[in-house]
């Protein structure tokens, strides 16, 4: 009988320099530091104080000449003091992101959506069909066309009719307009718990999955805290939270006023969220209540639910707490909409709102 063989470990080889094994550190800490790139680099020199970071005669400083001379890092940033990130630098924090998220998507993914039916669609298929009535003129295929008249006919005889025609079977696919909501309020970051950095990284991540796989769809990003506002898709890794209560009607009243004007047929709302409402506007002036479910501002935010249930966008819930009272308001949230809701810790929160964006993509 064979028993357990033990083997020594052999590490993989890794034959990238040091520039390309410190530059994925270096961008996870851009996320934790809101793209401030003199404290990440702060950070990596802490580390390499501690730890010893950089290998033997490689610097922090030959470190960050490269970020340079790769365009990663300049010396006028777009905003704030101190270095900043280039617009290079910018993709590469959402491409880790994606990575980290949704790992290494394969090129025969793009454009995998979940509607399929056959008919006067815009994706061509391998399949063919008979012309009828109504096909546009780009859909016929020449070349098997002529061959069916050549076959019916002969060289000699070639007369292109109507029966010999055949068209390329097309697919309908549906695209999607998608907000996703941020909540950024203090308690994103209360005690000593990092939720905003993960729900950065989602952010980051679901748009770049949209624009690699889903390019027809759109994606809107609205941060809420004591208001709502939208951001840009540039904003996401400089995000900080602030000392802002949580106004989820704001949030969503933006939101739905911008898949108004978007002229797709599928419309939805992704909110990542871990606390309760907490604050309204009522007559101009803020009103908020941090203790316990205000029955008022709760009314208001089920409000907002059935309205936009009304208007046809379902509202994918992603509470990161656990705590009993949240959740029981959650379910009624979502009864009142009719949409989904996860309960969840971080640990999976990404897996879930990219399955939940794969399959919420059917239409009617």
């Amino acid at each position: 009988m064979l028993g357990v063989r033990f083997a020594k470990y052999v590490l993989p080889r890794d034959d990238r320099g040091p520039f390309e094994r410190l530059l994925p550190l270096f961008l996870e800490l851009l996320t934790h530091t809101s793209g401030d790139v003199d404290e990440a680099l702060d950070w990596m020199r802490q580390i390499d104080e501690e730890r010893g970071l950089f290998p033997e005669g490689y610097t922090l400083k030959d470190f960050t000449d490269d970020l340079r001379r790769h365009g990663i890092i300049g010396d006028r940033p777009t905003r704030g003091p101190g270095t900043g990130l280039t617009a290079k630098g910018e993709q590469l924090i959402r491409q880790r992101a994606l990575d980290q998220v949704f790992g290494q998507l394969k090129k025969s993914d793009r454009g995998d959506h979940g509607l399929r039916r056959s008919g006067q669609g815009d994706e061509s298929t391998s399949d063919r069909r008979g012309y009828r009535f109504g096909d546009r003129i780009e859909q016929v295929a020449m070349t098997d066309s002529i061959r069916n008249a050549q076959q019916r006919g002969g060289i000699d005889e070639l007369r292109l009719s109507e029966d010999d025609l055949e068209v390329v079977e097309t697919e309908h696919q549906s695209a999607c307009a998608t907000v996703l909501m941020l909540d950024i309020s203090h308690s994103m970051v209360l005690y000593g718990e990092d939720r905003i950095t993960p729900a950065k990284k989602v952010a980051m991540a679901l748009a770049e999955l949209i624009a690699r796989r889903y390019p027809k769809d759109t994606l809107d990003i609205v941060v809420f805290g004591n208001d709502a506002w939208q951001v840009d898709l540039r904003d996401l890794p400089y995000l900080q939270v602030g000392p802002f209560h949580t106004n989820t009607v704001a949030g969503l009243e933006l939101a739905m006023d911008i898949l108004r004007r978007r002229k797709l047929r599928n419309r939805r709302i992704v909110m990542i969220t871990d606390g309760k409402p907490s604050c309204i506007k009522r007559d101009g002036e803020y009103y908020m209540n941090s203790v316990g479910l205000d029955d008022l501002i709760v009314g208001r935010t089920l409000d907002a639910a059935v309205r936009a249930r009304k208007a046809g966008i379902p509202i994918t819930t992603f509470m990161i707490a656990q705590d009993p009272y949240l959740q029981r308001f959650i379910e009624r949230f979502t009864e009142a909409n009719q949409g989904r809701a996860f309960y969840t810790g971080l640990k999976g929160l990404a897996d879930m709102v990219f399955r939940d964006h794969d399959s919420g993509r059917k239409a009617s």
